[in-house]
């Protein structure tokens, strides 16, 4: 099996703890997940921490997928790192980190996944998932540059 990497960077005009706290809030996660996956958080603490667990669930195909996350690493204002314990992947950890960029932050996230499906898993990563997590991290940067504007 192949891992696959995604990487976005976006620059937002506030400050590493702010936009670190807004981050630190997973009831926000649902602002930034595209209508069309009907994204819903199932539990989660009110606020995130090493060793938090969230359940959320989402639709793919007009099929219910439910979705475990860990956050494995939490250093504010600097870096958090969030890993699939079930759902839809092989392989999910999306590691979150904030560098001051003169007034703003550069939030970068990095995603390392693993696409199931055995020998056709290439074929589904180059034609349909390769394609909508272009698509989910899009509306994400146009939802952040939306809603964290100073």
């Amino acid at each position: 099996m192949r891992d696959y990497e995604l990487e976005r960077r976006q620059v937002l005009p506030l400050p590493p703890a702010e936009t670190f706290a807004f981050f630190a809030d997973p009831w926000n996660l649902e602002a930034i997940t595209p209508p069309w996956l009907r994204f819903r958080i199932l539990d989660a603490p009110v606020e995130l921490r090493e060793g938090a667990l969230l359940h959320y669930r989402l639709r793919l195909f007009g099929l219910p997928v439910r979705w475990r996350t860990e956050i494995a690493l939490w250093q504010p204002p600097r870096a958090f790192v969030d890993r699939q314990l079930a759902g839809p992947y092989r392989l999910w950890v999306h590691t979150h980190r904030f560098t001051a960029r003169g007034r703003g932050t550069e939030v970068h996230d990095h995603v390392r996944y693993r696409v199931p499906g055995g020998v056709v898993a290439p074929l589904a990563q180059r034609l349909l998932v390769a394609r909508w997590l272009d698509a989910i991290f899009d509306f994400r940067a146009e939802r952040l540059a939306a809603l964290l504007r100073s």
